[in-house]
Protein backbone atom coordinates (compact mmCIF):
# COMPACT_ATOMS: atom_id res chain seq x y z
CA UNK A 1 0.00 0.00 0.00
CA UNK A 2 2.94 2.35 0.58
CA UNK A 3 3.78 2.10 -3.13
CA UNK A 4 0.23 3.08 -4.11
CA UNK A 5 0.29 5.99 -1.66
CA UNK A 6 3.61 7.31 -2.98
CA UNK A 7 2.47 6.89 -6.58
CA UNK A 8 -0.69 8.89 -5.82
CA UNK A 9 1.29 11.69 -4.15
CA UNK A 10 3.76 11.96 -7.04
CA UNK A 11 0.97 11.90 -9.64
CA UNK A 12 -1.07 14.61 -7.90
CA UNK A 13 2.01 16.80 -7.51
CA UNK A 14 2.94 16.39 -11.15
CA UNK A 15 -0.61 17.32 -12.12
CA UNK A 16 -0.18 20.66 -10.35
CA UNK A 17 3.16 21.24 -12.02
CA UNK A 18 1.86 20.28 -15.47
CA UNK A 19 -1.14 22.61 -15.16
CA UNK A 20 1.24 25.57 -14.85
CA UNK A 21 3.57 24.25 -17.55
CA UNK A 22 0.75 24.15 -20.12
CA UNK A 23 -0.52 27.55 -19.01
CA UNK A 24 2.92 29.16 -19.40
CA UNK A 25 3.24 27.92 -22.97
CA UNK A 26 -0.15 29.33 -23.97
CA UNK A 27 0.47 32.60 -22.10
CA UNK A 28 3.79 33.19 -23.83
CA UNK A 29 2.60 32.10 -27.28
CA UNK A 30 -0.58 34.18 -27.36
CA UNK A 31 0.83 37.20 -25.53
CA UNK A 32 3.79 37.61 -27.84
CA UNK A 33 1.91 36.74 -31.02
CA UNK A 34 -0.50 39.56 -30.17
CA UNK A 35 2.54 41.86 -29.94
CA UNK A 36 3.44 41.05 -33.56
CA UNK A 37 6.14 38.40 -33.16
CA UNK A 38 6.70 36.20 -36.24
CA UNK A 39 6.27 32.38 -36.10
CA UNK A 40 10.05 31.85 -36.04
CA UNK A 41 10.49 34.40 -33.24
CA UNK A 42 7.81 32.56 -31.27
CA UNK A 43 9.69 29.31 -31.77
CA UNK A 44 12.90 31.01 -30.64
CA UNK A 45 11.26 31.94 -27.32
CA UNK A 46 11.13 28.20 -26.49
CA UNK A 47 14.68 27.46 -27.70
CA UNK A 48 16.42 27.46 -24.31
CA UNK A 49 13.38 25.77 -22.69
CA UNK A 50 13.95 22.65 -24.79
CA UNK A 51 17.75 22.86 -24.94
CA UNK A 52 17.97 23.06 -21.16
CA UNK A 53 15.66 20.07 -20.96
CA UNK A 54 18.17 17.85 -22.76
CA UNK A 55 20.80 18.38 -20.07
CA UNK A 56 18.25 18.58 -17.24
CA UNK A 57 16.97 15.10 -18.04
CA UNK A 58 20.45 13.60 -18.08
CA UNK A 59 21.45 15.39 -14.88
CA UNK A 60 18.05 14.84 -13.30
CA UNK A 61 18.26 11.09 -13.74
CA UNK A 62 21.71 10.98 -12.14
CA UNK A 63 20.70 13.32 -9.31
CA UNK A 64 17.48 11.37 -8.61
CA UNK A 65 19.52 8.19 -8.24
CA UNK A 66 22.07 9.98 -6.06
CA UNK A 67 19.82 12.06 -3.79
CA UNK A 68 16.38 10.48 -4.14
CA UNK A 69 13.25 11.32 -6.08
CA UNK A 70 11.57 13.67 -3.53
CA UNK A 71 14.52 16.08 -3.51
CA UNK A 72 14.49 16.25 -7.31
CA UNK A 73 10.75 16.92 -7.32
CA UNK A 74 11.19 19.76 -4.85
CA UNK A 75 14.08 21.18 -6.89
CA UNK A 76 11.98 21.11 -10.06
CA UNK A 77 9.02 22.80 -8.39
CA UNK A 78 11.25 25.49 -6.86
CA UNK A 79 12.79 26.24 -10.25
CA UNK A 80 9.34 26.49 -11.85
CA UNK A 81 8.31 29.07 -9.25
CA UNK A 82 11.50 31.01 -10.01
CA UNK A 83 10.76 30.86 -13.75
CA UNK A 84 7.24 32.20 -13.23
CA UNK A 85 8.51 35.09 -11.13
CA UNK A 86 11.19 35.91 -13.71
CA UNK A 87 8.55 36.08 -16.45
CA UNK A 88 6.36 38.32 -14.28
CA UNK A 89 9.25 40.81 -14.00
CA UNK A 90 9.19 41.40 -17.78
CA UNK A 91 8.87 45.15 -18.44
CA UNK A 92 6.71 46.20 -21.45
CA UNK A 93 8.93 49.26 -21.97
CA UNK A 94 11.99 47.12 -22.75
CA UNK A 95 13.27 46.74 -26.28
CA UNK A 96 12.31 43.69 -28.33
CA UNK A 97 15.85 42.28 -28.06
CA UNK A 98 15.94 42.60 -24.27
CA UNK A 99 12.40 41.23 -23.91
CA UNK A 100 13.20 38.18 -26.04
CA UNK A 101 16.44 37.53 -24.13
CA UNK A 102 14.60 37.81 -20.80
CA UNK A 103 11.81 35.44 -21.86
CA UNK A 104 14.28 32.94 -23.31
CA UNK A 105 16.23 32.94 -20.03
CA UNK A 106 13.07 32.51 -17.94
CA UNK A 107 11.91 29.73 -20.24
CA UNK A 108 15.30 28.08 -19.79
CA UNK A 109 14.72 27.94 -16.04
CA UNK A 110 11.24 26.53 -16.66
CA UNK A 111 12.71 23.94 -19.03
CA UNK A 112 15.11 22.67 -16.37
CA UNK A 113 12.24 22.65 -13.88
CA UNK A 114 9.97 20.63 -16.13
CA UNK A 115 12.47 17.95 -16.96
CA UNK A 116 13.81 17.60 -13.41
CA UNK A 117 10.22 17.11 -12.29
CA UNK A 118 9.26 14.77 -15.14
CA UNK A 119 12.32 12.53 -14.81
CA UNK A 120 11.85 12.23 -11.06
CA UNK A 121 8.11 11.59 -11.39
CA UNK A 122 8.40 8.90 -14.06
CA UNK A 123 11.25 7.23 -12.19
CA UNK A 124 8.94 7.06 -9.17
CA UNK A 125 6.58 4.82 -11.15
CA UNK A 126 9.31 2.20 -11.52
CA UNK A 127 10.33 2.63 -7.88
CA UNK A 128 6.79 2.19 -6.53
CA UNK A 129 5.42 -0.47 -8.93
CA UNK A 130 5.32 -3.90 -7.33
CA UNK A 131 2.90 -5.79 -9.58
CA UNK A 132 4.99 -6.76 -12.62
CA UNK A 133 4.71 -5.60 -16.22
CA UNK A 134 0.91 -5.49 -16.17
CA UNK A 135 0.74 -3.02 -13.31
CA UNK A 136 3.69 -1.06 -14.71
CA UNK A 137 1.97 -0.55 -18.08
CA UNK A 138 -1.27 0.53 -16.38
CA UNK A 139 0.49 2.94 -14.04
CA UNK A 140 2.61 4.41 -16.84
CA UNK A 141 -0.47 4.82 -19.06
CA UNK A 142 -2.53 6.40 -16.29
CA UNK A 143 0.28 8.71 -15.18
CA UNK A 144 1.20 9.83 -18.70
CA UNK A 145 -2.40 10.17 -19.85
CA UNK A 146 -3.62 12.09 -16.83
CA UNK A 147 -0.56 14.33 -16.98
CA UNK A 148 -1.25 15.26 -20.60
CA UNK A 149 -4.94 15.81 -19.88
CA UNK A 150 -3.88 18.18 -17.12
CA UNK A 151 -1.54 19.94 -19.54
CA UNK A 152 -4.53 20.42 -21.83
CA UNK A 153 -6.42 22.06 -18.98
CA UNK A 154 -3.29 24.17 -18.54
CA UNK A 155 -3.53 25.47 -22.11
CA UNK A 156 -7.12 26.51 -21.49
CA UNK A 157 -6.18 27.83 -18.03
CA UNK A 158 -3.44 29.96 -19.57
CA UNK A 159 -5.77 31.49 -22.16
CA UNK A 160 -8.41 32.15 -19.51
CA UNK A 161 -5.95 33.76 -17.09
CA UNK A 162 -4.49 35.93 -19.87
CA UNK A 163 -7.92 37.38 -20.58
CA UNK A 164 -9.01 37.74 -16.94
CA UNK A 165 -5.88 38.50 -14.88
CA UNK A 166 -3.44 39.62 -17.54
CA UNK A 167 0.08 38.33 -18.14
CA UNK A 168 1.63 39.26 -14.78
CA UNK A 169 -1.34 38.40 -12.56
CA UNK A 170 -1.62 34.94 -14.12
CA UNK A 171 2.04 34.21 -13.39
CA UNK A 172 1.77 35.28 -9.75
CA UNK A 173 -1.29 33.10 -9.18
CA UNK A 174 0.45 30.03 -10.60
CA UNK A 175 3.56 30.61 -8.50
CA UNK A 176 1.38 30.57 -5.39
CA UNK A 177 -0.32 27.31 -6.43
CA UNK A 178 3.04 25.62 -6.94
CA UNK A 179 4.13 26.71 -3.47
CA UNK A 180 1.31 24.59 -2.05
CA UNK A 181 2.37 21.58 -4.16
CA UNK A 182 5.98 21.98 -3.01
CA UNK A 183 4.95 21.91 0.64
CA UNK A 184 2.94 18.71 0.04
CA UNK A 185 5.96 16.89 -1.44
CA UNK A 186 8.21 18.01 1.41
CA UNK A 187 5.79 16.70 4.03
CA UNK A 188 4.47 13.49 2.48
CA UNK A 189 7.12 11.60 0.47
CA UNK A 190 9.84 9.40 2.04
CA UNK A 191 13.24 10.99 1.37
CA UNK A 192 14.91 7.70 0.38
CA UNK A 193 12.50 6.94 -2.49
CA UNK A 194 14.41 6.07 -5.69
CA UNK A 195 17.92 6.29 -4.24
CA UNK A 196 20.51 4.05 -5.91
CA UNK A 197 24.20 3.88 -6.71
CA UNK A 198 24.63 6.54 -9.39
CA UNK A 199 27.02 6.32 -12.36
CA UNK A 200 30.53 7.58 -11.66
CA UNK A 201 31.42 8.88 -15.14
CA UNK A 202 29.82 10.45 -18.20
CA UNK A 203 30.79 7.41 -20.23
CA UNK A 204 28.84 5.17 -17.86
CA UNK A 205 25.92 7.60 -17.87
CA UNK A 206 25.64 7.46 -21.67
CA UNK A 207 26.50 3.76 -22.09
CA UNK A 208 22.96 2.42 -22.07
CA UNK A 209 21.68 -0.87 -23.45
CA UNK A 210 20.94 -1.17 -27.17
CA UNK A 211 17.21 -1.23 -26.47
CA UNK A 212 17.34 1.97 -24.38
CA UNK A 213 19.45 3.68 -27.05
CA UNK A 214 16.98 2.70 -29.77
CA UNK A 215 14.02 3.90 -27.69
CA UNK A 216 15.78 7.25 -27.17
CA UNK A 217 16.42 7.61 -30.91
CA UNK A 218 12.79 6.76 -31.71
CA UNK A 219 11.61 9.29 -29.11
CA UNK A 220 13.49 12.12 -30.82
CA UNK A 221 11.55 11.70 -34.05
CA UNK A 222 8.24 10.72 -32.42
CA UNK A 223 7.90 13.92 -30.44
CA UNK A 224 9.52 16.03 -33.12
CA UNK A 225 6.72 14.81 -35.42
CA UNK A 226 4.11 16.25 -33.07
CA UNK A 227 5.74 19.54 -32.14
CA UNK A 228 6.60 20.39 -35.74
CA UNK A 229 2.94 21.28 -36.26
CA UNK A 230 1.61 21.59 -32.70
CA UNK A 231 3.73 24.29 -31.06
CA UNK A 232 3.75 27.13 -33.61
CA UNK A 233 2.26 25.93 -36.89
CA UNK A 234 -1.21 24.99 -35.63
CA UNK A 235 -1.93 27.98 -33.33
CA UNK A 236 -0.72 30.45 -35.98
CA UNK A 237 -2.75 28.68 -38.68
CA UNK A 238 -5.93 28.74 -36.60
CA UNK A 239 -5.38 32.38 -35.65
CA UNK A 240 -4.94 33.21 -39.36
CA UNK A 241 -8.33 31.55 -40.00
CA UNK A 242 -9.97 34.19 -37.76
CA UNK A 243 -10.10 32.06 -34.63
CA UNK A 244 -10.00 34.06 -31.37
CA UNK A 245 -7.50 33.54 -28.53
CA UNK A 246 -9.87 31.43 -26.46
CA UNK A 247 -10.90 29.37 -29.48
CA UNK A 248 -7.26 28.58 -30.29
CA UNK A 249 -6.44 27.86 -26.65
CA UNK A 250 -9.65 25.84 -26.29
CA UNK A 251 -8.89 23.58 -29.24
CA UNK A 252 -5.27 23.02 -28.22
CA UNK A 253 -6.50 22.27 -24.70
CA UNK A 254 -9.24 19.90 -25.87
CA UNK A 255 -6.80 18.09 -28.18
CA UNK A 256 -4.32 17.62 -25.35
CA UNK A 257 -6.98 16.50 -22.87
CA UNK A 258 -8.34 13.95 -25.34
CA UNK A 259 -4.81 12.81 -26.12
CA UNK A 260 -4.19 12.30 -22.42
CA UNK A 261 -7.40 10.35 -21.91
CA UNK A 262 -6.54 8.00 -24.77
CA UNK A 263 -3.07 7.50 -23.30
CA UNK A 264 -4.64 6.51 -20.01
CA UNK A 265 -6.72 3.74 -21.63
CA UNK A 266 -3.99 2.58 -24.03
CA UNK A 267 -3.46 -0.75 -22.19
CA UNK A 268 -7.05 -1.71 -23.06
CA UNK A 269 -6.58 -1.16 -26.82
CA UNK A 270 -3.14 -2.76 -27.13
CA UNK A 271 -2.51 -6.50 -27.26
CA UNK A 272 -0.61 -7.55 -24.15
CA UNK A 273 1.82 -10.36 -23.34
CA UNK A 274 2.92 -12.05 -20.14
CA UNK A 275 6.58 -11.18 -20.81
CA UNK A 276 5.77 -7.51 -21.45
CA UNK A 277 7.49 -7.23 -24.85
CA UNK A 278 6.61 -9.94 -27.41
CA UNK A 279 3.25 -8.37 -28.32
CA UNK A 280 3.87 -4.80 -27.19
CA UNK A 281 6.77 -4.16 -29.60
CA UNK A 282 4.84 -5.35 -32.72
CA UNK A 283 1.91 -3.22 -31.57
CA UNK A 284 4.20 -0.17 -31.47
CA UNK A 285 5.17 -0.88 -35.08
CA UNK A 286 1.56 -1.35 -36.20
CA UNK A 287 0.38 1.88 -34.62
CA UNK A 288 3.45 3.63 -36.05
CA UNK A 289 2.40 2.71 -39.59
CA UNK A 290 -1.12 4.06 -39.02
CA UNK A 291 0.20 7.27 -37.46
CA UNK A 292 2.62 7.99 -40.32
CA UNK A 293 -0.18 7.85 -42.89
CA UNK A 294 -2.26 10.58 -41.23
CA UNK A 295 -0.11 13.72 -41.82
CA UNK A 296 0.56 12.52 -45.36
CA UNK A 297 -3.20 12.32 -46.04
CA UNK A 298 -3.82 15.76 -44.49
CA UNK A 299 -1.01 17.42 -46.43
CA UNK A 300 -2.27 15.94 -49.71
CA UNK A 301 -5.83 17.04 -48.94
CA UNK A 302 -4.68 20.62 -48.34
CA UNK A 303 -3.22 20.73 -51.85
CA UNK A 304 -6.76 20.86 -53.22
CA UNK A 305 -7.70 24.54 -53.37
CA UNK A 306 -11.42 23.81 -53.39
CA UNK A 307 -11.60 23.11 -49.64
CA UNK A 308 -14.02 25.63 -48.16
CA UNK A 309 -12.94 25.21 -44.51
CA UNK A 310 -9.31 24.10 -44.28
CA UNK A 311 -9.40 24.82 -40.55
CA UNK A 312 -12.06 22.11 -40.07
CA UNK A 313 -10.06 19.65 -42.18
CA UNK A 314 -6.97 20.24 -40.06
CA UNK A 315 -8.73 20.14 -36.68
CA UNK A 316 -10.65 16.94 -37.46
CA UNK A 317 -7.61 15.30 -39.04
CA UNK A 318 -5.39 16.17 -36.10
CA UNK A 319 -7.92 14.67 -33.71
CA UNK A 320 -7.49 11.37 -35.59
CA UNK A 321 -3.72 11.89 -35.41
CA UNK A 322 -4.04 12.49 -31.67
CA UNK A 323 -5.73 9.13 -31.07
CA UNK A 324 -2.97 7.12 -32.78
CA UNK A 325 -0.23 9.31 -31.33
CA UNK A 326 -1.59 8.84 -27.81
CA UNK A 327 -1.52 5.05 -28.10
CA UNK A 328 2.00 4.85 -29.52
CA UNK A 329 3.30 7.46 -27.08
CA UNK A 330 1.92 5.47 -24.16
CA UNK A 331 3.48 2.31 -25.57
CA UNK A 332 6.87 4.00 -25.88
CA UNK A 333 6.63 5.38 -22.34
CA UNK A 334 5.97 1.85 -21.09
CA UNK A 335 8.71 0.24 -23.20
CA UNK A 336 11.47 2.50 -21.87
CA UNK A 337 10.60 1.42 -18.32
CA UNK A 338 10.35 -2.21 -19.43
CA UNK A 339 13.83 -2.03 -20.97
CA UNK A 340 15.34 0.09 -18.16
CA UNK A 341 17.58 -1.56 -15.60
CA UNK A 342 15.84 -1.66 -12.23
CA UNK A 343 18.87 -0.40 -10.25
CA UNK A 344 19.43 2.67 -12.41
CA UNK A 345 15.96 3.25 -13.79
CA UNK A 346 16.16 6.98 -13.02
CA UNK A 347 19.27 7.34 -15.17
CA UNK A 348 17.75 5.33 -18.04
CA UNK A 349 14.58 7.41 -17.87
CA UNK A 350 16.62 10.62 -17.73
CA UNK A 351 18.61 9.58 -20.80
CA UNK A 352 15.39 8.72 -22.65
CA UNK A 353 13.68 12.00 -21.82
CA UNK A 354 16.80 13.93 -22.76
CA UNK A 355 16.18 12.49 -26.22
CA UNK A 356 12.52 13.51 -25.83
CA UNK A 357 13.61 17.10 -25.16
CA UNK A 358 15.91 16.95 -28.18
CA UNK A 359 13.00 15.86 -30.33
CA UNK A 360 10.82 18.68 -29.04
CA UNK A 361 13.60 21.18 -29.70
CA UNK A 362 13.96 19.94 -33.26
CA UNK A 363 10.20 20.00 -33.74
CA UNK A 364 9.80 23.51 -32.35
CA UNK A 365 12.53 25.02 -34.52
CA UNK A 366 11.16 23.29 -37.61
CA UNK A 367 7.64 24.35 -36.67
CA UNK A 368 8.62 28.00 -36.71
CA UNK A 369 10.70 27.68 -39.88
CA UNK A 370 8.24 25.54 -41.84
CA UNK A 371 5.18 27.54 -40.73
CA UNK A 372 6.83 30.71 -41.97
CA UNK A 373 7.92 29.08 -45.23
CA UNK A 374 5.05 26.83 -46.29
CA UNK A 375 2.35 27.11 -43.64
CA UNK A 376 0.64 24.19 -41.94
CA UNK A 377 1.07 21.92 -45.00
CA UNK A 378 4.86 22.16 -44.77
CA UNK A 379 4.64 21.35 -41.06
CA UNK A 380 2.60 18.22 -41.84
CA UNK A 381 5.15 17.00 -44.41
CA UNK A 382 7.86 17.52 -41.81
CA UNK A 383 5.82 15.43 -39.37
CA UNK A 384 5.44 12.61 -41.90
CA UNK A 385 9.19 12.47 -42.55
CA UNK A 386 9.98 12.31 -38.84
CA UNK A 387 7.43 9.55 -38.27
CA UNK A 388 8.93 7.52 -41.09
CA UNK A 389 12.33 7.64 -39.37
CA UNK A 390 10.75 6.77 -36.02
CA UNK A 391 9.00 3.79 -37.56
CA UNK A 392 12.25 2.50 -39.06
CA UNK A 393 13.93 2.62 -35.65
CA UNK A 394 10.98 0.82 -34.05
CA UNK A 395 11.58 -2.16 -36.33
CA UNK A 396 15.03 -2.56 -34.73
CA UNK A 397 13.68 -2.89 -31.18
CA UNK A 398 14.14 -6.29 -29.50
CA UNK A 399 10.91 -8.10 -28.65
CA UNK A 400 12.56 -10.36 -26.09
CA UNK A 401 14.00 -9.25 -22.78
CA UNK A 402 17.75 -8.74 -22.70
CA UNK A 403 17.94 -7.48 -19.10
CA UNK A 404 16.54 -8.53 -15.78
CA UNK A 405 12.78 -9.18 -15.98
CA UNK A 406 10.30 -6.92 -14.28
CA UNK A 407 9.35 -8.53 -10.97
CA UNK A 408 6.10 -10.51 -11.30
Amino acid sequence: MAGVRNFAIVTASYWGFTLTDGAIRMLVLLHFYSLGYTPFMLAFLFLLYETAGIFANLGGGWLAARFGIPRMLMTGLSLQIAGLLLLSALNPTWSTTLSVAWVVAAQGVAGVAKDFTKTASKSAIKATSEGGSGQLFKWVAWFTGSKNAMKGFGFFFGGLLLETLGFRGALWLMAGLLGVVLANIALCLPRELGKAKASKSFQELFAKSRAVNLMAAARIFLFGSRDVWFVVGLPVFLYSQNWHYMEVAGFVAAWTIGYGLIQAIAPSVVRRSADGLSREVPEARLWGVALTAIPVALALALDHSGIARPDLLITVGLCVFGFAFAVISSLHSYLILAYAGSKKAAEDVGFYYAANAGGRLLGILLSGALAGWGGIAACLWGSAIMLTVCLGITFMLPSVRTQQPIPA
